[in-house]
């Protein structure tokens, strides 16, 4: 079963965190950032521990929008290794990273002090 996970990640540079995720994941990973449209794209598919998903990407106005869509098995593996890459990439910005599920459901929150 498809399960899915969200996070709107607050910070002045939505673009380029998306860009650099888009990036990181590029040398293992099917990835695609249009910094004209401030959109993309990280396919998972089964490169990574074997877990399969996919995550779009959104640079909006002060957040990073980030959608997740996967097997429900490899959504918290999956929340875990975008969080924990965005928030280190962000570390001098304090990102924080809290994904929600549906119904409101709390998924992982990744922060650059390593609470969760």
């Amino acid at each position: 079963m498809t399960s899915s996970s969200t996070a709107r990640v607050t910070t002045d540079r939505p673009g380029r965190y998306g860009k650099q995720l888009a990036s990181h994941f590029s040398r293992k990973l099917a990835t695609e950032w249009d910094s004209e449209a401030g959109r993309g794209h990280i396919s998972f598919r089964g490169e990574v521990e074997g877990r399969t998903g996919e995550i779009e990407m959104i640079a909006g106005d002060g957040v990073l929008l980030l959608q997740l869509e996967a097997p429900a098995e490899y959504v918290d593996t999956l929340e875990d290794i975008i969080g924990r890459h965005l928030v280190r990439f962000g570390a001098k910005d304090e990102l924080v990273c809290s994904w929600t599920r549906p119904g409101g459901v709390a998924g992982s929150t990744h922060t650059s002090d390593g609470a969760e």
